[in-house]
């Protein structure tokens, strides 16, 4: 039986190997991507106001902008919906395509949803975008293998109706550890 500090462990533990791999592979094949995911072609960005204020460098006010959207006047990529934005379909603004990389990477206007892509931690699992090329399942199920040591085992399944979504979560074999006690933290390494 797995405990509730069990999970919690291995939440972390999943939430550390996502960014283990974020930093080490992905960030570092971003400036030489064939396929940028800030071009938003495939992909939907979720924003809030002060990033479209800023990004699309408005000077107007919400509601103003959210008239102007309705009346079929604003970005075209641009869709409100639940007191968010959504862009799709263009370059986003705080991309610079010249030099490959973002001009708001490292700051608070930084979207959330690019900070976690193409992989993060979502209620105990990992889900993986199969989109961004730099992503290899085989070496991230690994690399969470390693993380999360020998006492689990990765499961993979894949979204049915977005078959390029995976979610990885770690399960504790039949049999598990002999002689420790569960949700023990060793190292990088549960227990």
């Amino acid at each position: 039986m797995v405990t509730p500090k069990t999970q919690r462990l291995l939440a972390e533990r999943l939430t550390l190997a996502a960014s283990r791999y974020q930093e080490a592979v992905v960030i570092p094949h971003c400036a030489k991507c064939a396929v940028p995911c800030c071009r938003l072609d495939p992909l939907v960005i979720e924003l809030e106001w002060k990033q479209v204020k800023a990004f699309w460098q408005l000077d107007e006010s919400r509601a103003a902008f959210d008239r102007r959207l309705a009346a079929g006047k604003g970005p075209v990529e641009i869709r409100p919906m639940n007191r968010a934005y959504y862009a799709h379909g263009k370059v986003c603004p705080a991309y610079d395509e010249a030099q490959h990389v973002c001009r708001v990477y490292d700051q608070d206007l930084k979207p959330k949803g690019c900070t976690d892509f193409p992989i993060y931690e979502d209620q105990g699992s990992i889900v993986v975008d199969l989109r961004c090329e730099a992503v290899d399942l085989k070496t991230l199920v690994a690399w969470i293998a390693r993380i999360v040591g020998q006492g689990y085992r990765v499961v993979q399944s894949a979204d049915e109706e977005f078959p390029f979504i995976v979610t990885l979560s770690v399960r504790r074999p039949g049999s598990g550890a002999k002689g420790r006690q569960r949700g023990q933290v060793k190292g990088d390494r549960i227990s």
